[in-house]
């Protein structure tokens, strides 16, 4: 699935199944067997970059910060499935 495809995603009907993972298991969607990629969309979102511009005229980005007003959703990356029961396991198991 695609970035461009998220506004898809945003309105697929949630699963109301509630699955637990053992800590050394892999989510994978329940709709299409998916285990690899996924999405994370966030509602009301802040995004800050700074940028320095050079001697040239040019432009590089230097720091960008992001504050989350909104809600965070997890989905699936092949189908779109909500996935946001297991947001919580996403961002344990992010390095």
């Amino acid at each position: 699935m695609r970035y461009s495809d998220t506004s898809k995603v945003m309105k697929k009907k949630a699963s109301s199944k509630v699955v637990t993972l053992p800590s050394t298991q892999r989510i994978t969607c329940s709709e299409c067997g998916n285990n690899k990629e996924f999405l994370e969309v966030s509602d009301g979102v802040i995004l800050t970059t700074r940028f320095v511009q050079h001697s040239d005229g040019s432009f590089s980005q230097e720091l960008d910060d992001s504050q989350v007003l909104g809600q965070v959703k997890f989905y699936c990356g092949d189908c779109g499935a909500d996935l946001t029961q297991f947001h919580k396991r996403f961002l344990e198991m992010l390095f």
